[in-house]
């Protein structure tokens, strides 16, 4: 099977991307998907963190991976890393993830979080994999920002 670099494309998203990307997130079991993920919310969040997120085209052009990426000034976050299953395997998901590391250590972010469903063992395997460790004194809280 070709390395990922010799079949795939890897660039930055855009919002142009967003209505593949989505589609790509939707069909992907264990990404979740909400109203903070339509395109108005993602294009702010691209236009926040220029450049970090990536997508990657087959040779068609078609999107078969994206990954957000984005930080605060002091750590860095991946979200909604997504492979379509006929492009997996080739190391793709690991080129996005490296190509995200690199670009926020280049901007002097020096750690990266990454937020999974607990129940997804196949992304927490894919995580431990890319060196990442799960952080057994956090828990997630959440609110909405409306009363």
């Amino acid at each position: 099977m070709p390395a990922a670099s010799e079949t795939f494309r890897v660039r930055p998203m855009t919002i142009d991307d967003y209505p593949a990307v989505y589609a790509l997130w939707v069909s992907t079991p264990g990404v979740g998907v909400d109203e903070t993920d339509e395109r108005d919310p993602t294009a702010r969040f691209l236009e926040r963190n220029p450049g970090l997120s990536l997508v990657a085209a087959d040779s068609d052009q078609q999107i078969v991976a994206a990954v957000l990426c984005g930080h605060d000034g002091r750590r860095g976050y991946l979200s909604h890393l997504a492979v379509d299953e006929r492009a997996r395997g080739v190391g793709l998901g690991r080129r996005l993830v490296a190509e995200c590391l690199a670009a926020l250590a280049g901007q002097g972010v020096g750690k990266c979080n990454v937020r999974i469903f607990a129940e997804n063992e196949a992304a927490a395997r894919f995580w431990e994999r890319m060196g990442y460790a799960r952080r057994a004194d956090l828990a997630v809280w959440q609110r909405t920002t409306s009363s």
